[in-house]
């Protein structure tokens, strides 16, 4: 073989190459194509009388982001358990925690929905394993609870389901690992409602059971958690929905199969059409791509009406009445992407191509609406690839009109130092005040963006993070704390005193309580 055969057969192995990793990009950039029939026009109408606005930066969760943005999230070590509780506590004093049912069988399926335990990360953010009939198996759903829960104990609070993308974990949404969720709405008052797992589902109903899960999403979303969320966790019937890419869609379809149950409906970087000419092929490849699951048994073959009755943009007039919001990038190159040696391409190949077929039906639904006569807040980046910084974004870009769907557009911060916390020497560093202060058996406590800070025998003390969490169930046994959080002399633990006992913390074991 001469040394031009060999330079050419090397040139043409790397060009194969090439062409494998980039064929998912090709498949789903080409579908877009076929897809585009007229230019859009969006929806230019916006339902709210407050328009979205950019919001200041909030400090980053506890868990950890990615270091680069991914379509696919990572999975973080989960913190431990702890004891469970079946009813939610009371909000001005935490109830003491019931014997844990974490290792007790499931309940059978005609066992009425219920919560079989608790898990609390902090004293703001709480998991719920809610047993499902249809499903007949327990969902966790995790909660951000309103600023003035505690409080407030008897005020309750509007809701907003936040679905996640086709990669949905089984131990955590997406939205706790790939962004700062938990502080943005820190001083909002809603119940944020974060469902966990739901791979690949659309979150909705399946025909035929798949990888050994009995998908039954809709009816657990829109019939069975209401009345856990309604009726153990304080939250009203005004409610939102908003997701990203595979939760846009079921944003948007759920809200058009029941017309009325979301005031406010989001869909960032969704794909808002199903029916369309290769449609259903292309979230088959989806759904094969994301688990291997099988769209046949989730909808039946694409003739099947079940795909119209699903379908968005077929049902689009529905939404009148509904505060909606809708955007996406388009694919190129953007400031969270890295660039590839194509120009204008990123080298998140996969996310160039969902994007692009997101763009697509999104301007076509928008333009589906505005002729309808539907408002609808339609936003199009004009760059940016399927990926987290930018539903990140839109999450804050859209709080303005979501707040005025909910009744919260007045709502804000305001309160001041308590009398009994005014001279206290952690005010610097908890970050401003989030309430006013309130009473909590034997003394006071007021809540802070970085904690709460309590009353006790040695002065006023500040309790947080994941010991914060444990510290709910255990209020009354363990009483008032003694201390700040404290470092041992090895510097492996984290803990704080009180009167009755102590809370350990550690990167491996999470949370511990030992009692007196």
């Amino acid at each position: 073989m001469t040394l031009w055969s060999r330079k050419a057969r090397l040139r043409r192995v790397k060009q194969d190459r090439t062409a494998r990793g980039s064929v998912r990009a090709g498949v789903v950039v080409a579908l877009t194509l076929a897809l585009t029939v007229s230019p859009a026009v969006p929806a230019s109408a916006d339902p709210s009388p407050v328009p979205p606005v950019p919001a200041t930066q909030e400090p980053r969760p506890a868990e950890p982001r990615p270091a680069e943005p991914r379509t696919a999230e990572p999975r973080p070590a989960e913190p431990r358990v702890v004891e469970p509780s079946p009813a939610a506590p009371s909000p001005a004093a935490p109830s003491p925690a019931a014997p844990s049912q974490a290792d007790q069988p499931a309940p059978g399926p005609s066992a009425a929905v219920r919560v079989t335990r608790l898990k609390w990360y902090t004293d703001r953010r709480v998991a719920l394993w809610v047993f499902s009939p249809a499903m007949n198996t327990e969902i966790q759903v995790q909660l951000l609870l309103a600023r003035d829960w505690w409080s407030r104990p008897n005020a309750k609070f509007p809701q907003l389901y936040t679905l996640d993308g086709l990669r949905a974990q089984d131990d955590q949404n997406g939205w706790i690992i790939n962004t700062d969720i938990e502080s943005f709405y820190r001083d909002k008052n809603v119940n944020v409602v974060l469902p966990v797992g739901g791979e690949s589902s659309f979150y909705t109903d399946w025909k035929q059971p798949d990888r050994g899960k009995n998908y039954q999403w809709e009816t657990f979303l829109m019939r069975e958690l209401p009345l856990i969320l309604e009726g153990q966790w304080r939250s009203t019937d005004v409610r939102g929905v908003q997701g990203l890419s595979m939760g846009g869609t079921a944003a948007m379809m759920l809200a058009v199969r029941t017309p009325g149950f979301f005031r406010f409906a989001a869909s960032y970087s969704g794909i808002l059409q199903l029916t369309s000419y290769g449609m259903p092929q292309a979230i088959q490849f989806a759904l094969r791509d994301g688990g291997g699951y099988d769209a046949m048994k989730m909808f039946g073959e694409p003739s099947d009406p079940a795909w119209a009755e699903h379908d968005p943009y077929v049902l689009a007039d529905r939404l009148r009445g509904t505060s909606l919001y809708i955007s996406s990038g388009n694919g190129v190159i953007g400031p969270h992407d890295r660039p590839s040696d194509i120009p204008l391409l990123a080298t998140n190949y996969s996310g160039v191509g969902l994007e692009a077929l997101s763009r697509t039906t999104s301007q076509q639904f928008a333009t589906k609406l505005a002729k309808a006569g539907i408002p609808a807040q339609a936003v199009y980046r004009p760059s940016g690839t399927h990926t987290w910084p930018y539903w990140e974004f839109e999450m804050k870009q859209s709080w303005p009109q979501i707040a005025s769907a909910l009744g919260l557009s007045g709502d804000r911060v305001a309160c001041r130092y308590g009398a009994a916390f005014k001279n206290a020497k952690q005010l610097r560093s908890l970050g401003g005040c989030l309430t006013p202060q309130y009473p909590v058996p034997g003394g006071h406590a007021q809540d802070f963006r970085n904690g709460r800070l309590f009353t006790g025998p040695k002065g006023p003390k500040v309790v947080a993070g994941a010991i914060g969490g444990a510290y709910v169930p255990e209020f009354h046994r363990l009483g008032l704390p003694t201390s700040d959080e404290l470092t041992s002399r090895d510097g492996k633990v984290k803990f704080n005193t009180f009167e009755r006992g102590r809370i350990d913390w550690t990167p491996a074991g999470g949370a511990r309580v030992f009692g007196r």
